[in-house]
């Protein structure tokens, strides 16, 4: 790979797509040429980057011709189309989506966490879930010093995690209700202002829905704990931008809440608020890079327990920031 390779972004014009685009600048990443994809109604679009103008192009099968990586924000079915015409091309393939996560050929990645696994061979390389972006790195650290017994994670995902039309929704239903109008009900499968949806995602036979089954999943695959016991209770929450986590873990060994708030304040990437009266909360935390923890506390209905209160800004750390983390190990680790 190049030091300093061609990029481009498939799905440029989205959420995703354009704070990677920001999160490309902002970092400095190398970049001798950057290409910009989207649909046919998205052409011609032009944006700015590093003082020169880049236009919108129609994605299709010869895109991905002369491109180093290629940082996908495309749904999944996308993504299964054209995310192996540019691993064949030679591009590196950093998939948002949540279509090869699972696949067990494919590396799942939060570099904090487990970059270690990526070779110069890989050319596909999937990004995970948002909210397992946010909690894989804060387990980890609790694993390495005290071991995993069971993890419960309920959820609370704002609305930005559903992409521009569910921004659109949850402004509209707040003017509609201020206004005493009809409330406009398409993005979600109910009202989301002044609401809370338990249902993110499809729901499966068992209850859980795919959401919740992402996180259970890919946390067991990127901690490379395929046993660990942990459930997950996913819910959409009246909130613009940034996730919040509500997490309690059981471990094997002793951890107090000081102890824990001292090793996640050693990591980088991660804030903590060790002052009870502080805490992280999603207005505040959007669009800043790390994950932030608070409210560590000592749960006594276990041997060893805590609990903790966990947020970020899930488009930038939970998809953005954390593709771009990863090519910039990858441009480190194997450029040339």
């Amino acid at each position: 790979m190049r030091k300093q390779p061609v990029i481009a972004i498939a799905g440029a014009t989205g959420l995703v797509g354009n704070e990677m685009l920001a999160v490309l600048e902002q970092l400095d990443v190398p970049c001798q040429e950057l290409r910009l994809f989207a649909s046919d109604q998205s052409a011609g679009e032009v944006y700015s980057f590093r003082d020169h103008e880049v236009s919108v192009e129609v994605l299709s099968e010869s895109s991905f011709e002369g491109v180093d990586i290629a940082l996908f924000a495309t749904s999944a079915s996308l993504s299964e189309k054209f995310v192996p015409l540019a691993a064949q091309a030679g591009a590196v393939a950093i998939d948002n989506s949540s279509h090869f996560r699972m696949k067990p050929e494919v590396p799942l990645v939060v570099p904090e966490v487990n970059a270690d696994i990526l070779s110069a061979e890989d050319k596909i390389i999937a990004n995970p879930n948002c909210s397992t972006i946010q909690l894989v790195p804060v387990l980890n650290v609790i694993h390495r010093h005290a071991g995993l017994r069971r993890v419960v994670v309920s959820t609370y995902q704002s609305v930005s995690g559903a992409g521009k039309s569910a921004l659109d929704e949850l402004w509209a239903q707040t003017l509609a209700i201020f206004n005493q109008k009809d409330v406009p009900i398409e993005a979600f499968q109910h009202q989301i202002a002044f609401n809370c949806i338990p249902q993110i995602d499809v729901i499966l036979d068992n209850g859980y829905t795919k959401e919740e089954f992402k996180i259970i999943n890919e946390s067991r695959k990127i901690l490379r704990l395929p046993e660990l016991k942990i459930t997950a209770t996913a819910v959409r929450v009246p909130v613009f931008h940034s996730h919040a986590e509500s997490v309690n873990v059981e471990t094997e060994r002793e951890l107090t809440p000081g102890q824990l708030a001292e090793l996640l304040a050693s990591e980088q990437g991660i804030e903590v608020y060790p002052n009870f009266l502080e805490y992280p909360m999603q207005l505040k935390v959007a669009s800043t890079d790390n994950i932030h923890v608070g409210r560590i506390r000592k749960d006594d209905s276990v041997d060893h327990g805590l609990d903790m209160w966990v947020v970020a800004d899930n488009v930038r750390k939970g998809a953005a920031l954390n593709a771009v983390q990863i090519a910039q190990y990858l441009l480190q680790k194997f450029g040339s």
